[in-house]
């Protein structure tokens, strides 16, 4: 079997995509702008990340048997990334917001060369983005899977 022939690869890479797209859909539709950059970033609605193991271990249960090692195996995965999305990476998220707020007040005692730079704030999810990204994944997984 050929890395194209590989359902699985397909459905989790397919499942990516259409979240990160989903993602400059949203802006589109709630603020009115285009933010083709969003498709290239991490966080915000829906999870791709979740979309993405949600879609693999879904194929992987389908090609392989929900019984197999191979699905467990996925299944693990995906839990991990889904819990690191809405925990680790969504606190380090946070701390990076009260960092850039921190910077905004105290701007006026840095020195005129010292420009510090904002450090990204949209890195992990709230349950409803996971929830959202899983449902695609499984829904892709499902469809490209059968």
């Amino acid at each position: 079997m050929s890395l194209l022939e590989n359902v699985p690869l397909i459905a989790a890479v397919i499942a990516t995509a259409i979240a990160q797209i989903l993602k400059v859909v949203l802006v589109l539709a709630t603020e009115r702008r285009w933010a083709f950059e969003r498709m290239l970033e991490t966080g915000g609605m829906p999870s791709s990340h979740s979309a993405t193991v949600a879609g693999l271990a879904t194929s992987v249960g389908l090609v392989e048997g929900w019984g197999s090692p191979f699905f467990a195996l996925a299944l693990v995965f995906g839990g991990i990334v889904m819990y690191d999305a809405t925990g680790i990476r969504r606190a380090a998220g946070m701390h990076a917001q009260m960092l850039n707020d921190l910077v905004d007040e105290l701007a006026h005692l840095f020195d005129e060369g010292f420009q510090p730079q904002a450090l990204k704030t949209l890195l992990g999810h709230t349950y409803p983005q996971v929830v959202v990204g899983a449902i695609i994944g499984v829904a892709t997984g499902a469809a490209v899977s059968v």
